[in-house]
C-alpha cells in the first residue's frame, strides 16, 4: 500500500496536468492560433505585397519562425511568465508588483495604465478580424457567395455576444478539444505540402532572414509589420497564467501550439512556391477541395474560440480595473457559483460588440483590418518589457549585466515590430491607438480625481472617537436592529452617520461602520479578509479586505461576521450609504475638462447597491455635495 498511493497520487496530478493543459490550448492560444489564416497571406497581398519569389518565401518563413521563438517561446515563457503576483498574471498585476519597490511610482502607473488600456483596442480588432477571415473561406467555395460573408459575420459575432450572460463554462469545456483538434489540423495540412519540397525547413536559418531585408531594404521593413501578426497574443497568454499556471501553458505550447503553427506556415510557403497562382489564400487552399467546407465551419469554431477568450480577458482587465479604482463602478455578475473568475460585464460587452461591427462594416475585409492591428499590441509588448526590467532589478535581483543586456535586446526587437506597425497609422492603425488613449484618460482622470474628492472627504471628517458619547447617549431609545454605513475611509466618521446624529437623533441598536479596501493582489485568504475593531457595545468598525479578482459581496460579509460573533439578523438589518453628488464651480472653463469628464464618470457609475450585491430594499442613501 505504501508505494500504491504515490502512484494513485501522481495519476490524479498527471491526469489534472493534462485536463489543465487542454484547456490552456483553448483559452490561452486561441488568438495566436488563428493567425495562419490571415498573417502569412498579407505578406504577399496587398497595397505593400511582396514579389513572391522563393527568396522572399524563404526570408518570410525564417523571420515568423525566429518572431515564434524569440518572443513567444523566450520572452514571454521563459522570462515574463516568471512576473507572476500571487499567481497572476497580466499588465495591471505587473504593475501591481513592481510599483512598490519602482523609483517612480507614477512613471510605472501611466505605463501600466496605457499598457491596458491598449488591450482593449485589441479586444475589438481580434473578434473582427479572425472571425471575418475564417468566413471569407466560403468565397473559395464559390465567388458567388462572396456578399454573404459580412452578414454571416455579423450574425455569428452578435450570438457570440449575446450568449456572455450566460457564461461560459459550458461552452469552455468544449474549447480545449476543438482547438486541439485545429492545431493538429494545422500541422498535418502544413506537413502534406512540406513533404513535396522537404527543404523549405532551411528557412529556419536565420540568415534567410538577414538576407530579405538585404534585398528588400525599406520595403522589407515594412513587411515586418505584416509578420508581427503571427505573435499576436503573446500578452493574452500572459494575461491568463492565473487560471492555469506557468506549466500548463508552457507545454501546451512546446507540445501543440508552436509545432502546428510552425508546420502550418511551413506548408504555406511551400504551396506558394509550387503553386504561387494560389497567392490570394494560401491557407485555405492547402485543403483538399472536398474538404473546403469542414475546413471553413472549423476555422470558424477556432475563430470564435479565440475571441471568446479575448472578450473573456476583456472582462477580467476591466474587474481588476475596477477593483484597483481605475474605473468608475460597473455592474459585475457573476455567472458560475464554482469559478469566481468567470464574470459578465454587459456594458463592457455591448460596447465590443458595437466596436466590433463597426470595424467591420468600416473596413469590410480581414485584409484591410489587417492595416489597423497591431501597433496597440507591439506597445502593449514594449510597455510589458519595460515593466519586467523592474521586476528583473528590484524583485529577482538579478544583477544589471543580465537584466539591461536582455531588456535592450527585447526592446530593440519591440521598437521594431512598433516602428513598422506605425508606418501602418494613417490606414488604419489610429483606430487601436485612439480607443487606448481615450480609455487611458478615463482610467487616469477617475483615478486621480477620486482620490482628490476622497481626501476632500476625509478632510471634513471628525475622529471616531470624538461621537462616541453621542452614539451611546443617543442609542438610549434606539431602533431594534443592525444599521450599517458603508464607508470607504477605515478611519473617521461616515457622513451618513453624522446626518442621523445630527438631524435625526436616532440610531439603530447595533451599529457596525463597514469599509471594504482592496489589496494590490489578486485574493486575499479568508480568515485574514475581515477585521473587527470594538468602538463601544454594540458599535463596530469592520474592515473587510478583498483581492483585485475576489468579488466584493457584502451578504457575504454578513454572513462571515455571524460567524465571528456579531449576530445580525437580516430581517432588521438597514445598510446607509453617502451618495456624493460633485459639481464642477466654472463649468464653463474649457482648463476643467477633466473635471467635467469626472463628474460625467461619476454621475453614470453603478451604484453602490447593485456593485456590492446590497438587497436594494434595506438601502437608505443620504446626499452630500462636493465642489471641485
Amino acid at each position: 500500500m505504501s508505494h500504491e498511493q504515490p502512484n494513485n497520487g501522481n495519476k490524479k496530478s498527471t491526469s489534472y496536468l493534462l485536463i489543465l493543459t487542454l484547456t490552456a490550448i483553448g483559452v490561452v492560444y486561441g488568438d495566436i492560433g488563428t493567425s495562419p489564416l490571415y498573417a502569412f497571406r498579407e505578406c504577399f497581398n496587398g497595397e505593400h505585397a511582396l514579389d513572391l519569389t522563393e527568396a522572399n518565401v524563404f526570408g518570410v518563413l525564417s523571420l515568423i519562425f525566429w518572431a515564434l521563438i524569440i518572443i513567444i517561446s523566450f520572452k514571454y515563457l521563459v522570462i515574463i511568465l516568471r512576473a507572476d503576483n500571487d499567481g497572476e498574471g497580466g499588465i495591471l498585476a505587473l504593475m501591481e508588483l513592481v510599483k512598490p519597490k519602482a523609483k517612480s511610482v507614477k512613471c510605472v502607473m501611466a505605463l501600466g495604465l496605457f499598457g491596458a488600456a491598449l488591450l482593449y483596442g485589441d479586444g475589438i480588432i481580434t473578434p473582427a478580424i479572425s472571425v471575418l477571415s475564417a468566413v471569407e473561406g466560403l468565397k473559395i467555395i464559390t465567388p458567388a457567395l462572396n456578399d454573404f460573408v459580412i452578414p454571416i459575420t455579423l450574425i455569428i459575432l452578435f450570438f457570440l455576444f449575446f450568449i456572455q450572460k450566460r457564461g461560459t463554462g459550458g461552452v469552455g469545456q468544449i474549447f480545449g478539444p476543438v482547438t486541439l483538434i485545429w492545431f493538429i489540423t494545422l500541422g498535418v495540412l502544413g506537413v502534406v505540402e512540406i513533404v513535396q519540397i522537404p527543404y523549405i525547413l532551411e528557412a529556419v536559418n536565420p540568415v534567410y532572414g538577414v538576407q530579405f531585408f538585404i534585398n528588400n531594404g525599406f520595403h522589407g521593413f515594412i513587411i515586418l509589420g505584416v509578420i508581427f501578426l503571427v505573435v499576436t497574443g503573446g500578452e493574452a497568454l500572459y494575461a491568463d497564467m492565473g487560471h492555469f499556471g506557468r506549466f500548463p501553458i508552457r507545454l501546451a505550447w512546446f507540445t501543440v501550439a508552436l509545432p502546428g503553427l510552425l508546420l502550418n506556415y511551413f506548408g504555406q510557403g511551400a504551396l506558394l512556391i509550387t503553386h504561387p497562382e494560389f497567392v490570394e489564400n494560401p491557407f485555405y487552399y492547402l485543403a483538399p477541395e472536398l474538404a473546403l467546407i469542414p475546413m471553413v465551419i472549423l476555422a470558424t469554431c477556432a475563430t470564435v474560440i479565440a475571441s471568446q477568450a479575448i472578450i473573456s480577458g476583456a472582462f477580467s482587465l476591466t474587474f481588476q480595473a475596477l477593483q484597483l479604482g481605475y474605473l468608475p463602478r460597473m455592474r459585475v455578475l457573476h455567472t458560475s457559483d464554482q469559478e469566481r473568475g468567470q464574470i459578465y460585464i454587459p456594458k463592457v460587452n455591448w460596447l465590443l460588440f458595437f466596436a466590433t461591427v463597426a470595424l467591420i462594416l468600416g473596413f469590410k475585409s480581414s485584409g484591410n483590418l489587417a492595416a489597423a492591428y497591431g501597433i496597440a499590441v507591439t506597445s502593449t509588448m514594449a510597455i510589458t518589457t519595460i515593466l519586467a526590467f523592474s521586476a528583473m532589478r528590484n524583485i529577482w535581483k538579478w544583477s544589471s549585466f543580465v537584466a539591461v543586456p536582455l531588456t535592450l535586446f527585447f526592446l530593440v526587437i519591440d521598437l521594431s515590430f512598433f516602428g513598422a506597425n506605425m508606418l501602418k497609422f494613417l490606414d488604419g492603425g489610429w483606430v487601436p491607438i485612439l480607443i487606448g488613449v481615450v480609455i487611458f484618460i478615463i482610467m487616469e482622470t477617475w483615478y486621480h480625481m477620486r482620490r482628490h474628492v476622497g481626501e476632500r472627504i476625509t478632510t471634513d471628517t471628525q475622529p471616531i472617537r470624538e461621537i462616541i458619547p453621542d452614539v451611546l447617549s443617543i442609542r438610549q431609545v434606539s431602533v431594534p436592529g443592525t444599521g450599517i454605513y458603508m464607508w470607504s475611509n477605515p478611519r473617521g466618521i461616515p457622513p451618513a452617520l453624522m446626518n442621523n446624529l445630527k438631524h435625526n437623533k436616532i440610531l439603530h441598536r447595533q451599529i457596525i461602520i463597514l469599509t471594504i479596501k482592496y489589496a494590490n493582489v489578486p485574493y486575499v485568504n479568508p480568515k485574514e479578509s475581515i477585521t473587527i475593531e470594538k468602538l463601544a457595545d454594540g458599535f463596530y468598525r469592520v474592515i473587510a479586505k478583498h483581492g483585485y479578482k475576489d468579488p466584493a459581496d457584502v451578504q457575504e460579509i454578513i454572513k462571515t461576521l455571524n460567524k465571528m460573533g456579531i449576530k445580525i439578523d437580516e430581517n432588521k438589518l438597514s445598510f446607509y450609504l453617502g451618495r456624493e453628488t460633485v459639481i464642477v464651480e466654472d463649468r464653463f472653463s474649457r482648463k476643467n475638462w477633466k473635471k467635467k469628464l469626472f463628474v460625467a464618470l461619476y454621475s453614470n457609475a453603478e451604484s453602490a447597491t447593485k456593485y456590492f450585491n446590497i438587497p436594494a430594499d434595506k438601502v437608505m442613501e443620504v446626499g452630500i455635495q462636493y465642489k471641485l
